[in-house]
């Protein structure tokens, strides 16, 4: 059988509406087609308690850079951006240690014109210089990195200002007050916080509270498919405090992108692969592959990617607001917006969740204030 099957693209930057176009497609291309004609359909949510509206995806920025080999530099990642925006994505995530400054500034030459129009994050904590008080939360850091933010954002304030991760050099109490200083000053609207552990976060929260203080409204922790260790303390903590959870990594580093399988793990020449230390670290276990396999087998079935149903499982799970996503090629953004558009057979997200096995906390059970991102191209 045929089935008859319109289209139609929304560009939300010129406000423009395409004439719908018709055209006749068995069944399964119809599939295909209609999780395409949905490309720029966006979805939205509220930021926790901000009041702010943010789109259902996270264009994360740390793809944009100069000191890894996968990373674009400023004219290969004015195209994605602008698709992004095209495609009604108004939320941005970055960091001053992403390429020591580079992504950031990438991202403030890319939003300019756009400012009042988009949500841009960005984090501190990490090695920024070769000084002894050149990272952590401590106030000297903290506010001499958020000048240079600014600067580099082409900004007059940050929406989001998170710390990226936790410092126990550091005073929980000064901590908060350093915080809300910037608040008060007018250079961040809100502060959020990144992976640590849920007693880590309610003390922060419960301090803020103590003092008067404004607390953290988002949660950036790490969670998808092979990795739900979040669900057992940070995610109910978050839901029952009405903190937005913007979850980094869904698709696990690109392990859930489909170019890898536990044939070849021992044998990779993807450039990600050879220089991310992280992505060899936390994932490429016999679960991962196993649910992998499992996505694998529902993408085929339903005509989608494998990312599509590993983001889409992310975005059906409770209390995800934005999930952060970072891509390096147009086509996996496409992917992605594509995929919040689409709401499975509720079974295929329970097998998913069925397969996976319980693991060691990963992406927050350290301390040092390390690099994060350091080798050179």
């Amino acid at each position: 059988m045929y089935t008859m099957c319109a289209c139609y693209v929304y560009n939300v930057r010129s406000k423009t509406v395409e004439i719908p176009k018709f055209g006749i497609f068995i069944p399964f291309v119809t599939n295909i087609f209609n999780r395409i004609a949905v490309l720029y359909l966006m979805r939205y949510k509220i930021l926790g308690k901000t009041g702010i509206t943010v789109s259902n995806i996270c264009l994360g920025m740390m793809s944009f850079g100069n000191t890894q080999e996968w990373q674009l530099e400023l004219d290969e990642a004015r195209p994605i951006v602008d698709r992004a925006l095209d495609a009604g994505i108004n939320f941005f995530d970055t960091a001053n240690v992403y390429s020591r400054g580079r992504s950031e500034e990438i991202t403030g030459e890319l939003l300019a014109e756009h400012r009042d129009d988009v949500v841009i994050a960005s984090k501190i904590r990490f090695k920024m210089g070769e000084g002894v008080n050149d990272k952590g939360l401590n106030r000297h850091h903290m506010f001499r990195q958020l000048e240079e933010s600014l600067e580099r954002l082409q900004t007059d304030h940050i929406d989001l200002y998170q710390i990226h991760r936790w410092d126990n050099s550091t005073n929980v109490d000064i901590l908060m007050r350093s915080l809300n200083q910037l608040i008060d000053r007018g250079v961040v609207d809100h502060i959020g916080a990144s992976s640590m552990y849920a007693w880590q976060f309610a003390t922060a929260q419960f301090r803020a509270e103590q003092l008067g203080l404004e607390q953290f409204v988002t949660m950036s922790n790490h969670y998808n498919p092979i990795y739900r260790e979040e669900e057992r303390e940070m995610i109910p903590y978050s839901m029952h405090n009405d903190i937005a959870l913007i979850p980094w990594s869904p698709l696990a580093r690109g392990f859930l992108s489909g170019k890898y399988s536990a044939e070849d793990a021992d044998n990779l020449d993807q450039s990600r692969y050879r220089s991310d230390p992280y992505l060899k670290q936390r994932y490429f276990h016999p679960n991962d592959f196993e649910i992998l396999k499992v996505i694998e087998e529902i993408a085929k079935t339903e005509y989608l990617t494998i990312a599509q149903v590993a983001l889409s499982w992310v975005l059906h799970q409770p209390g995800i607001t934005s999930p952060i996503i970072g891509v390096s090629k147009l086509v996996h953004l496409n992917e992605a917006i594509a995929a919040v558009e689409l709401s499975l057979d509720p079974d295929y997200y329970k097998r998913i969740s069925e397969t996976y096995t319980s693991r060691p906390v990963i992406g927050h059970a350290y301390q040092s204030s390390d690099d994060m991102v350091s080798k050179n191209k």
